[in-house]
C-alpha cells in the first residue's frame, strides 16, 4: 500500500505545484481549538483513510477491492458573498477541486493495481474558515508479496 501512497503523493506534486503543503492524512486538519494553527499550510492535500476488503486466492496470493480518501482543504479567509466582488474566489476554489479529480481519475498508481475511479465526494468546513472537498476513490489490488 506504501507504494500507492508515494505514487498519488507524486502524481498530485505533479500537477498541481502551486499546492503548498501534500503528505498522508493522519489528522492535520482536526486539531484541537486549542491549537493556534493548524499544522498545515493551504492549500493542501491530504491522503488517506485506507479500506481494504481482501479476498484470498491461496498461497499468499491475494486481491482487494479498496478506497482511499484524498482532501483538499483551502483556507477561506476571502469575503465572497454576492456582492463583495470577490464571489469567484469560491468558483477558484471548486475549480482547484476538479483539477485534484482530474489529476487522479483514472490513475494508476503501480502495476498491482487498477486505475483509480471516483466512487463519493463531499464538501464540508472546519473550524478556522478550512473548507474540504473530500474524494474517496477506489482501485482494485493484486498482492503477491506473501506468495510462498
Amino acid at each position: 500500500m506504501e507504494e500507492i501512497f508515494i505514487a498519488i503523493m507524486e502524481r498530485i506534486a505533479q500537477k498541481m505545484p502551486e499546492l503548498s503543503y501534500v503528505d498522508e492524512d493522519y489528522g492535520q486538519l482536526e486539531t484541537g481549538a486549542e491549537e493556534e494553527h493548524y499544522p498545515v499550510t493551504f492549500p493542501c492535500v491530504l491522503i488517506g483513510n485506507t479500506e481494504s476488503d481482501w479476498k484470498d486466492f491461496g498461497y499468499g496470493v491475494q486481491k482487494s477491492m479498496s478506497l482511499v480518501t484524498v482532501r483538499l482543504a483551502v483556507d477561506c479567509y476571502d469575503d465572497t458573498h454576492y456582492t463583495s466582488g470577490t464571489y469567484d474566489k469560491v468558483r477558484e476554489r471548486q475549480m482547484k477541486a476538479k483539477e485534484l479529480y482530474k489529476a487522479l481519475q483514472g490513475f494508476q498508481c503501480t502495476e498491482d493495481c487498477t486505475p483509480l475511479v471516483r466512487v463519493k465526494n463531499r464538501d464540508y468546513s472546519l473550524p478556522g474558515n478550512i473548507k474540504v472537498y473530500e474524494t474517496a476513490y477506489s482501485f482494485t489490488l493484486h498482492d503477491e508479496s506473501a506468495m510462498q
